[in-house]
């Protein structure tokens, strides 16, 4: 059966520089390991499946797999998806906003021409991280402790760890290798760039799915709305600001972060490149 099918560039600063998304707009009927093995296939961070709303407020419910593996929330699928979603035609309930079932709970999202923003959903998990677990991420990253500035969850549906690290500079130059370490790995990288840089901040997100490989994700919506809560929190970033991620892939992420009423938004210009059908 043929699905209506689009890839969508999210958090790019120009054509194809940001990250890309993989979304199937009818994905009702499909069962799990569909899913999973189109996930996989797509070789893309994200893939999501749009479905029928199971609540009054969402206009649609989405599944976010990352590889083979489901998350309740990420943040660059979740732009991804509503703008494929109202490029094929999705009218929202309520004007300018798009509300996303997801397994994290409804999520809104604001339109605002291409560029489309989020409501950072709440941390899971916060805090400080057991010293065990520090001395094993200083070593994937292969750094010295003296460059770690502090170390925190960040975890709102991924499970990342952030460290924040002493400049952009050391961010840029990781060469992370995690082959000596069993298990699933999220890490968050975060440093600041000189005062007067076009983005106050870089970061950079790895990941392993289950057993396997150390992976870059070019841009991470989950990751940078986690991040600014720290780092807004403990006095390190003032909203609004803008990030940059994705530049040591040769990408251009331009990440926007906002605070209107206590609520944080996280925003970006999201493109449809790619539409078609997917034989599922």
């Amino acid at each position: 059966m043929s699905r209506k099918f689009s890839q969508v560039d999210v958090f790019g600063d120009g054509l194809c520089s940001g990250n890309p998304v993989a979304v199937v707009l009818d994905a009702e009927g499909l069962d799990d390991e569909v899913l999973r093995a189109f996930s996989v296939w797509s070789n893309l961070s994200e893939c999501t499946f749009v479905l029928p709303a199971t609540v009054a407020e969402a206009d649609y419910r989405v599944r976010i797999f990352s590889l083979s593996t489901e998350l309740p929330f990420a943040g660059h699928p979740t732009l991804g998806t509503a703008k494929a979603w109202l490029e094929a035609g999705g009218v929202s309930a309520i004007p300018g906003v798009v509300v996303q079932e997801c397994g994290a709970g409804l999520v809104s999202v604001r339109v605002d021409e291409d560029r489309l923003a989020f409501a950072a959903p709440p941390l899971l998990r916060s805090g400080p991280v057991d010293p065990e677990m520090v001395t094993a991420l200083v070593d994937i990253l292969d750094i010295g402790s003296e460059q770690v500035v502090d170390v925190a969850w960040l975890d709102n549906g991924p499970g990342w760890v952030g460290l924040l690290l002493d400049s952009a500079r050391t961010v840029l130059e990781l060469r992370p290798d995690a082959s000596a370490y069993a298990g699933r790995w999220d890490i968050g990288v975060i440093g600041a760039h000189d005062p007067g840089s076009e983005t106050a901040f870089e970061l950079r997100a790895f990941f392993t799915d289950g057993d396997g490989p150390l992976r870059e994700d070019p841009v991470t919506g989950s990751l940078n709305a986690a991040a600014a809560e720290w780092l807004i929190a403990t006095g390190r970033a003032h909203a609004p600001y803008r990030a940059s991620q994705g530049t040591a892939m040769g990408r251009r992420g331009r990440i926007h972060l906002s605070s209107e009423d206590g609520q944080l938004w996280v925003g970006g210009r999201a493109e449809v490149v790619l539409t078609g059908t997917a034989a599922l």
